[in-house]
């Protein structure tokens, strides 16, 4: 039986895997890198181990480390999470070494699907259909996605549409995987633009029960990378269904599989299926399908961990229909950017739940790794949530999670959360059209910015003169006399600059741009306005020059415009600054190349992913301030491109 059981992982993972513990009762350990150490899951355990240093290689992704803290701590059982070691073979064989007992596959079947060529090799023998990998591809093969051999989560992923693509993109994705994975191994299969990606949950004991716990349609992606994933899978026939059930326990049972993993399959246009790889742990979207069995995934992990075997020969029917939304710090209208900084406000209103389900057919799950004044750094991955929704309809939980999002309250960095209320209230997706390039498909559309709501920027200048009049013995701005209105300039998310000029007069406000509104009332953090007999209410919150202004319609972030700009401060228009924090990788132009609008000319890895850096016009680099391996902070000069004439 497991007493202490030590997590070697972080964040939400973390925090999951130890809300099950003080559920049944499990002594818990965390290890935490020097940036996590007043991390909610540092705090929660009920003792935490230091991982000297920052980078994910010298902590979390250090076996021998996370061994030497389990016995440390004193604990008997380790849980690799999902991430990190999670699918380490060496690392479980460490673990089982050191005489713990390892929360996962055994560590052959964990090596037997390490990769993803010997797996399809292994999958087809077994009669489990698979895409092939292609030796030496053709234009009939066309188009193409290159793939780690080794790895996952989009990275080592190439798309080719050309033949005379291939090469580059070889060369890319092996030096991808190699930094991301230790091997530079990539292969190329066919690319279905339009597949749909779908996986099947397994849980299988050591005493021959296999579950196949229902399908979740993981499509709606950016960069190969799951953003909005669900059960059931929408539009699949009984007999499709049946069948990818089968395949997946046909997969588990031809490697002696045991515990938890998923089994992820293309599904095809028309209909047909093929085994993409398996991964041998939890995986992020795993709430959904607990949210529509009331399963516990982890307790069923622990409890076959410590040789119990499953409940019922059967899994529960699933009840109802649940969706899951990754909230990002990243910005979807510019290449789905990450984005750092300091998390000053979560709110999410409605949540009935967190790290479980709570009884009922519909509820509001919310599993989180951070709070406000958690710091958003370049280390990890830049996921703030995962917000759950699950009702007895497909239609009520979309538009349960989409009114959650619109309403939820996220200062900070900026966040892909209109993105995903705009996607789930998408036609498309409504109508169960979903594959895996809907979300590049209409990234457009998404991620369209309407443009700050005027009576917002309104609500921000009446909020702020609130606060200045705030200890005053007059209101800002006060004259015995008429005089000119008073003036605030903002600039929105999408760069258009508002100015607000008003005065109040014997009848009250007067607006410029907003007749007949009249002010109910002005607090620095929460405004009320009446136009037309309608009554609105917004939230408004100030960090140094950031406003943040919440109503029911929606969220506006603003800046405020300095009244005295320093005119000694200019930016070249040829200037390309760093977007971000992160490291030069590599970089594809030198000076006096001619270059052309767009053309890639270095790439800036943060969060685990690679960020092109593009020429702004058709011109000549002229300077080029960075070389590979170096580190940049936001607002760092890269390279300076001189416009054609």
């Amino acid at each position: 039986m497991i007493t202490h059981l030590l997590v070697a992982n972080r964040g939400e993972i973390a925090r999951r895997v130890l809300r099950t513990c003080r559920h049944l009762g499990i002594a818990t350990t965390a290890v935490f890198a020097d940036p996590d150490a007043d991390a909610p899951h540092t705090r929660e355990a009920d003792t935490a181990v230091r991982l000297p240093g920052a980078a994910p290689a010298d902590t979390y992704l250090r076996g021998d480390l996370l061994v030497a803290a389990a016995l440390a701590a004193g604990a008997d059982a380790v849980h690799p999470g999902y991430g990190f070691l999670s699918e380490d073979a060496e690392f479980a064989r460490a673990v089982v070494g050191a005489g713990l007992t390892w929360v996962g596959p055994p560590p052959a079947a964990i090596a037997a699907m390490g990769s993803k060529t010997a797996a399809k090799r292994l999958m087809a023998a077994a009669g489990v259909p698979v895409l092939d990998a292609l030796a030496v591809p053709t234009e009939a093969d066309l188009p193409l996605l290159v793939k780690a051999a080794a790895g996952g989560g989009g990275r080592g992923m190439r798309v080719v549409r050309r033949l005379d693509e291939l090469a580059p993109a070889l060369a890319a994705a092996r030096a991808e995987a190699a930094k991301s994975f230790g091997s530079d191994e990539v292969f190329c299969e066919r690319y279905l633009p339009t597949g749909r990606h779908v996986e099947v949950q397994l849980l299988a004991d050591a005493h021959g029960t296999v579950w196949a716990v229902g399908e979740r349609d993981c499509s709606l992606q950016r960069r190969h990378q799951k953003v909005i994933e669900e059960t059931p899978a929408p539009g699949l026939d009984d007999a499709t269904r049946a069948a990818l059930h089968g395949a997946a326990v046909t997969a588990a049972r031809a490697i002696g599989y045991t515990g938890a993993g998923t089994a992820e399959f293309l599904l095809a246009p028309d209909g047909r299926f093929h085994f993409l790889e398996m991964n041998t742990r939890l995986q992020v979207e795993h709430p959904v399908t607990e949210c529509v069995t009331g399963l516990d995934l982890v307790a069923l992990q622990l409890r076959v961990a410590e040789g119990e075997p499953l409940p019922a020969p059967h899994p529960p029917a699933p009840r109802g229909h649940a969706i899951e939304a990754r909230l990002y710090a990243e910005d979807p209208a510019h290449d789905w950017q990450p984005r750092t900084g300091t998390l000053h406000l979560l709110d999410i209103p409605g949540v009935t739940a967190e790290f479980t389900t709570a009884p009922g057919d519909t509820g509001l799950r919310l599993d989180s790794g951070v709070e406000p004044g958690s710091s958003i750094g370049v280390h990890y991955d830049p996921l703030l949530a995962k917000v759950i929704a699950w009702a007895p309809t497909r239609a009520a939980a979309a538009r349960r999670l989409a009114d959650a999002l619109t309403r939820a309250r996220i200062h900070g960095p900026a966040t892909n959360r209109d993105l995903l209320g705009a996607a789930l209230r998408h036609p498309g997706f409504l109508a169960g059209r979903v594959h895996t390039a809907f979300l590049a498909e209409h990234t457009v559309a998404l991620t369209a910015a309407p443009g700050a709501d005027p009576t917002a920027v309104l609500a921000a200048a009446l909020a702020d003169a609130a606060a200045g009049r705030a200890g005053r013995a007059l209101p800002s701005g006060w004259r015995n006399l008429p005089s000119q209105p008073q003036s605030r300039r903002y600039t929105a998310a999408d760069g258009t600059e508002y100015e607000v000029r008003y005065r109040f007069g014997r009848t009250g406000l007067d607006a410029e741009g907003h007749p007949g509104t009249v002010l109910v009332r002005a607090d620095p953090d929460r405004v009320v306005l009446d136009t037309g007999g309608v009554r609105r209410g917004y939230r408004v919150a100030r960090y140094g020059d950031l406003a943040h202004v919440d109503s029911p319609a929606g969220a506006t972030v603003l800046t405020a415009v300095d009244r005295f700009p320093d005119p000694a401060v200019r930016t070249d228009p040829g200037a390309l600054l760093a977007p971000m924090p992160g490291t030069v990788v590599r970089t594809a132009a030198t000076v006096g190349d001619t270059v052309t609008a767009g053309q890639p000319l270095l790439w800036l890895e943060a969060m685990k992913m690679e960020h092109r850096v593009t020429a702004p016009a058709d011109g000549t680099l002229a300077e080029l301030r960075v070389a590979p391996g170096q580190q940049v902070e936001p607002g760092t000069l890269l390279a300076v491109v001189r416009p054609a004439r």
